[in-house]
């Protein structure tokens, strides 16, 4: 017993050396911080953006790391997973093609639960590929098109539009606490929806469809859309930059 001791309180000691140091502590809080990091795949490319800005959502935050991967034809980034290192995924990228080996790999991560969240102009990302508008809940036609028998014109945008962003759920994880709020962005009109989505924002405007924000479960994935994020005036407003990290965290699993 008396050797047990021996070896114990030395230990016990080091231990509350450790504790004491300001740096230790601030070591530990990091080392905390790495195990829980949610690693991150930034996708971009077929629109031009603020990239310096762009980038700036995903920074600042302990438990996100991204890597920013703009794609020149649009699915390079699933052209091999065998190492795939991200917990989620960021599509900001618009009117590029995925190929069919591609688009497999892509349902492979979603089985394995990785997840998505998709941003603005991304819900015109992959139009090669008519899975992917049910993956993400929504189509932006880019040529008429015909619904129930009816002929339909094409998708429509307005630029700088000032609006109310409604709240429609205010106990999801990623909308809770928001308020409605005021903002200025580009507006989408005329997409078609997935009426199973569960809504979490919307607006009266007129010059956008109702529905601008939802989530929904594709295989395995936790997936979000936002229609909101044309330049850095959106990126920089607080709730939207808030609506972005919560997505990811969600997605990722790590948000409850």
């Amino acid at each position: 017993m008396t050797r047990s001791i021996s070896i114990v309180v030395p230990a016990l000691l080091a231990l509350a050396g450790l504790l004491a140091s300001p740096g230790a502590t601030a070591k530990a809080k990091e080392d905390a911080a790495s195990a829980k990091k949610i690693h991150v795949a930034v996708v971009t490319g077929g629109h031009g953006f603020n990239e310096k800005e762009f980038c700036k959502l995903f920074q600042g935050y302990d438990d996100i790391t991204y890597k920013h991967l703009p794609q020149k034809t649009g699915g390079e980034l699933f052209e091999d997973i065998a190492d795939w290192p991200y917990d989620a995924i960021v599509l900001y990228n618009f009117n590029q093609q995925i190929t069919p080996k591609q688009q497999e790999n892509f349902l492979k991560l979603l089985d394995k639960g990785v997840g998505l969240v998709i941003l603005h102009h991304a819900n015109a990302a992959y139009n090669n590929w008519p899975l992917y508008w049910k993956i993400a809940g929504v189509e932006f036609h880019f040529k008429p098109w015909e619904q129930n028998g009816v002929k339909m014109v094409p998708s429509g945008y307005k630029s700088n539009v000032k609006f109310k962003i409604h709240v429609a759920d205010r106990n999801h994880p990623i909308t809770r606490g928001l308020k409605d709020y005021d903002f200025v962005d580009e507006t989408y009109c005329r997409t078609s929806i997935d009426p199973d989505v569960h809504v979490l924002l919307t607006t009266d405007e007129p010059s956008s469809d109702k529905v601008i924000g939802w989530v929904k479960t594709y295989r395995n994935s936790n997936v979000c859309y936002l229609q909101s994020g044309h330049d850095k005036t959106v990126y920089r407003n607080p709730n939207y930059r808030t609506l972005v990290v919560r997505a990811i965290r969600w997605t990722a699993g790590q948000l409850q």
